[in-house]
Order: C-alpha cells, then structure tokens, then sequence
C-alpha cells in the first residue's frame, strides 16, 4: 500500500512515498521529518545556486557587477524562505501598543516661517514608482495614467515639489524608484520636466527571477531580461533601502546635508509634503526619530490594511499575510487595531546607512504566488517598505487625517478624485468645503464595464456631481449623460442583456434603478 505523506514548508509542500509492509504502521518520528526537511532545503539553495552561476554567465560585462549584487540579495531572500516556517509572529507575545507610540497629528506645532527654508533643505522626497498599470487596464507605468484634469500622477508629484521649491526657495530633490518594467518609460517622460525648477532623479529596484513552484528553480534560461519578461518580477518596495544604497544617491544626499527622505507610493494623491511633520522630525535634538509611519484610523474598507503592534519592545508593522488563520477576525477587528498603515514614511537618511552596514534589516517575506499565462505556477519572493521599521531605533507612528491617504487604485477611486468633490492646487487635491462630511462617499464600479480606465472614462460624459453622494453601486451596462447629479445611496443594476442610459441633468437621491432604461435622441 503507498501512501503520500505531505510534509510542507514555507508554504510548499514534498511528497514522498511511504511504503507500508503488512502488519505494520511505521510513523516518521520528528527527527526524521526534520533530517529531510534539512536535506531538502539544503538541496534547493544548491541547486538554486548552479542556476545562478548559469545565469550569470549570460549577462553582459558590463552589466555583470550589479547581476552579481541582485542574485546574492535573491539567494539570501530563497534561503530565509526555505529556513522559515509559520509565522514570523508570536500573537501571545504581541504587547499593547504604548501610549506615546502613536502620536495625534494635531499636537504637532507647525514650523515658524523663518525655519521652513532651512528645513526643506534636509528633505528628500521618495515616490514607488515601479507599478505597471496593467490592473486598470492601461499599458506602461501607472504614474502616467491621466487622473485630474489631463494631468497624470507624476504631472502632480513635479507640481508640488516645484511649487515647494519656488514658494521657499529651496531645491527639494524628487527621487523616483522605477522598476525594470518603468525605467524606460519614465526615463522619456521626465524629460518634459526639465525647464522646471525641480531636480529629478532615478534609480532602479532589483530585477529578481521567479521560481518554479514545484522545482524550486528559477524558470529564466538567460538573463535577457526584455526577451522572457515572464520569467522575472521587481521584489517588492522592501527592495529600496539596498537598491538606493547601490544607486549612490543614499550616500550623496548625506554628504549633501540631508536628514530624511519622504517616502510614498506614486499613486497615492494625497501624500504631499507636511511641513508639521518634517518640522516635528528636526526638533528632536539629541534625541532623533529614525522611522516615522503615518497612520490613519481603519474603516470597515481597510480590514486587511497592516497596522502597528508593539512586540518585542518595539514598534513593527503588521501584515495580514503574517497573521495566523484563528487570529484573522481578531486583526480586522476596528476596536483592536484601530490604525493603518498609508506606507507614507519618514526615514532618517544616516540611520538608513547604518542598519544597512550592520547588516541588522530583516524584512518579513511575503510569499505571492501566481500562474503565468501558459499555466506555469510561479513564487515570486517579496518585502514590504514598511517592515523596515522594527530594525530601527526611535520608531513613531502619527495619526494622520485621512486626507493624506488617497491611493488610486481602482477606477471607483479614479471616479471620486476627478469629480467635484476635490479642488488641486498646485499639484495637491484638498475635499471641496462644500461637502457636508469629511469621509469620502462608498464608490463600487461593476469589474466587467468600468475596471479598464478606456471603458470607465466611455460610460460617462462627463463626471456626475458626487459633493452630497453617500453610496454608489453601478453594475452592468450602465452610461451617464452630462451634468448628472448622485445623492444619498443610489444603486444602478442593469442585469444581463440590459442597458441603463442616465439621462444627461438628472439627479438621482437615494434611488434604486434596475431593468432597462434607454433614453434616444430623435
């Protein structure tokens, strides 16, 4: 009789045939399990590591040097992940989180004019820029989807710095962290920037190979990259604090009298530059905060947002991912975890350079598996910026309004910040004073019609009037003529074979329209 015995790690499992003789019912005892599982592993890196050389023998002379850098950052990653098991997180141990680890944005004291020159000239800002748009439809890199007034994400980003730097004349550089899949995208399109007063500069996260579920082997057979895109992913916006020190830009903006950087995803519209902030960071004295993490309060919409905990007597950032299955209510739960991350953050430049020679930065590993278009199962192994945090000394969170966290992420985003429920100016969005309430209306867009930004942008004539708006659910076939104005809760469904045209000045509050409504022109 053969019977499979699973024995998993990391999330893989092996199989091995278990011969049973009559009679008998032979256990594998735990040092068994624990001598194969030790082999196993041990075979993996090895086999991993004649991949590598392999590879490496594939790559141009002058590209050879950073190759070697990358594969020995990815071995190091492969290697943590077949050595670890289960959660990097005891929830026993988890601590109540200090009453001075959180601090009210609103106790912060805004800087005196006559300081916010100098205090500019310490800052350094930060945008993830290595995420295609493919998720809304859109080819090339997402900063350059058109979110405002014709304007894209990064029209906005140079807006603010360059009217930042002019307001106080002061030369706050912007630093774009682009990806293999962005370089040469962006690269192109910050050339219409250069008459602007605004430094720009770039580097690349590391290019990583993607493995095989079941080899455990990288599935690239040479390292041209553009040739077999497939076969390798960017690792995750963990990857900064290594690909900005390997740039040179982390040691020249030290030697150039800069503090802190400001990091913050590109797509997120409303982290901007906060003076109150950067002016609570350098008043510190003797007594500097390394990594500071705006949060914000969690909504029912943020379950599976990570958040603060204290552990180990210190500040570290919790994912979902890291959560154990009988603890997973518990971490959603509004009352126990009351704040989120926004993944704006604050860095001390130095201290950055110091975690990095100790070698003392261990990001937790988050295991995203996938298929490739031809059925292939692949791991790609990837860090989180924010789980930096926990290897730095003097950690803050700050409660910020949830105005600084506006990521685009969806259309239904892209629906709310191109209404009228926003004003920009100089690059930044700020809620209308019109609006009655501060949070933002509950916008839900149907997947099949609105998730490509091309078919959002066809189905309205121009974007409804949302300041008065509560809810919105539009499922279906579904069209809006001009001028149309949502209040209250209003669900449109039009079910299958059905079309729904929204005449163009009306206003609909708190309706519910189904079936099949065409309005024609004659």
């Amino acid at each position: 009789m053969v019977e499979e015995t699973n024995v998993g790690y990391s999330g893989i499992n092996i199989f091995t045939n278990v011969v049973k003789p009559k009679g008998h019912s032979p256990v594998p005892s735990s040092a068994d399990l624990k001598e194969f599982k030790e082999v196993t592993q041990r075979d993996s890196l090895v086999q991993l590591e004649k991949e590598i050389a392999a590879l490496l023998t594939t790559t141009s002379d002058d590209k050879k040097d950073l190759a070697k850098s990358q594969f020995a950052a990815f071995s190091r990653l492969f290697q943590r992940f077949l050595e670890e098991s289960g959660s990097s997180v005891d929830w026993e141990r988890i601590e109540q989180l200090p009453i001075d680890s959180i601090r009210d944005y609103n106790t912060l004291l805004k800087p005196s004019p006559d300081d916010i020159h100098s205090k500019l000239e310490k800052l350094v800002v930060v945008k993830l820029n290595g995420g295609l748009g493919t998720s809304m439809g859109c080819r090339g890199p997402k900063s350059v989807i058109q979110v405002r007034n014709d304007l894209t994400f990064l029209d906005l980003t140079v807006q603010q710095i360059e009217h930042l730097n002019k307001k106080y004349n002061v030369n706050v550089p912007l630093v774009l962290m682009n990806s293999f899949n962005t370089d040469k995208d962006t690269e192109q399109i910050i050339r219409k920037y250069k008459g602007l007063q605004v430094e720009i500069y770039t580097f690349n996260q590391s290019c990583f190979p993607r493995v095989s579920k079941e080899t455990l082997l990288p599935i690239a057979h040479d390292c041209d990259i553009e040739g077999n895109i497939e076969a390798w992913y960017p690792p995750g916006h963990g990857d900064f604090y290594d690909s900005f020190k390997n740039s040179g830009l982390l040691q020249k903006f030290i030697n150039s009298g800069r503090d802190y950087c400001f990091i913050s995803n590109i797509d997120n519209l409303g982290a901007t530059v906060d003076l109150n902030i950067l002016n609570m960071l350098l008043d510190r004295g003797t007594n500097p905060l390394e990594f500071v993490m705006e949060v914000t309060n969690k909504t029912k919409a943020d379950v599976k947002g990570g958040t603060l905990i204290q552990y180990e007597n210190k500040l570290r950032l919790l994912e979902i991912a890291q959560v154990p299955k009988e603890h997973l209510e518990e971490f959603k739960s509004v009352k126990k975890f009351k704040f989120f991350n926004t993944n704006n953050l604050w860095i001390k430049l130095d201290a950055i350079e110091k975690v990095l020679n100790e070698g003392s930065m261990n990001l937790e590993i988050i295991v995203n598996n996938k298929t490739l278009e031809n059925n292939l199962n692949i791991i790609q192994l990837e860090t989180a910026v924010g789980a930096a945090m926990k290897s730095f000394n003097g950690g803050l969170g700050i409660n910020v309004p949830r105005s600084r966290f506006l990521p685009v992420k969806k259309t239904s985003d892209l629906l709310l910040v191109m209404s009228n429920l926003y004003h920009m100016k100089n690059g930044s969005l700020s809620m209308s004073p019109l609006r009655m309430f501060p949070t933002t209306p509950l916008v839900k867009l149907g997947d099949k019609d609105f998730a490509k930004v091309k078919d959002f942008l066809s189905r309205f004539a121009t974007i409804p009037d949302i300041l008065e708006l509560d809810h919105l659910t539009v499922s279906g076939d579904v069209t809006f003529g001009r001028n149309v104005s949502l209040k209250g809760t209003v669900i449109i469904i039009a079910n299958h074979g059905d079309r729904i045209d929204v005449p163009s000045n009306a206003t609909l509050e708190n309706k519910i329209v189904s079936g099949n409504l065409r309005i024609l022109d004659h």
